[in-house]
C-alpha cells in the first residue's frame, strides 16, 4: 500500500498562492433600538404605561430570583440582607414604543397610562400639580447651590 505525501510545493507555485480562507459569516446587523408596538418598525417615540398583572408578576420573579441568589451569596456569619418592598403597580412603569404612524400626541405621551392602554384608548393618570411639586421639594445646603442664589 502506498503512502500518501503532500506534495511538494514547486518553486514558482508558493509565491502565486493564495493562502485559503474560510467563507466569511456575514456580519450581524447593528443593533437596532426598540421596534414599535404595533408594528415591528423601529419606534421613534415612546410613553409610560402600568404593568399588567402578567408583567408585574414576572418583574416580582425576576426580583425574588436576585433575593434568593443573594442570600445564597450572604455571608452567613453575618445579619441576613434586608430588602425594600417588591413593586407595585403604583411605582413601576412600562415603556410603550411606538413608530410615527403608532404615535400617540406629546400631550397624551406626558402622562403615565393605564396597563392596558396601545394607543391612548385609556384615560391617563393627572399630571401633578404645582402645589404637588412644592411640597415635595427639598432645600438644598448652601454648599450645594450656585454663588448667586
Amino acid at each position: 500500500m502506498d503512502t500518501l505525501t503532500s506534495p511538494s510545493p514547486s518553486p514558482d507555485n508558493h509565491l502565486n498562492s493564495q493562502p485559503v480562507t474560510a467563507p466569511q459569516a456575514e456580519p450581524d446587523p447593528a443593533p437596532q433600538g426598540p421596534s414599535c408596538h404595533g408594528c415591528d418598525e423601529p419606534a421613534v417615540v415612546h410613553w409610560q404605561r402600568r404593568p399588567t398583572a402578567t408583567e408585574l408578576a414576572e418583574l416580582h420573579q425576576v426580583e425574588e430570583d436576585r433575593r434568593a441568589h443573594a442570600r445564597t451569596l450572604a455571608d452567613p456569619q453575618q445579619p441576613d440582607p434586608v430588602f425594600p418592598p417588591l413593586p407595585t403597580p403604583d411605582d413601576t412603569t412600562i415603556a410603550v414604543y411606538a413608530c410615527a404612524r403608532h404615535a400617540i400626541p406629546l400631550e397624551a405621551a406626558a402622562h403615565i397610562h393605564q396597563s392596558t392602554c396601545t394607543g391612548c384608548d385609556c384615560t391617563p393618570e393627572k399630571l401633578p400639580t404645582e402645589a404637588d411639586t412644592e411640597e415635595q421639594r427639598i432645600d438644598l445646603p448652601a454648599s450645594w447651590l450656585p454663588g448667586d442664589q
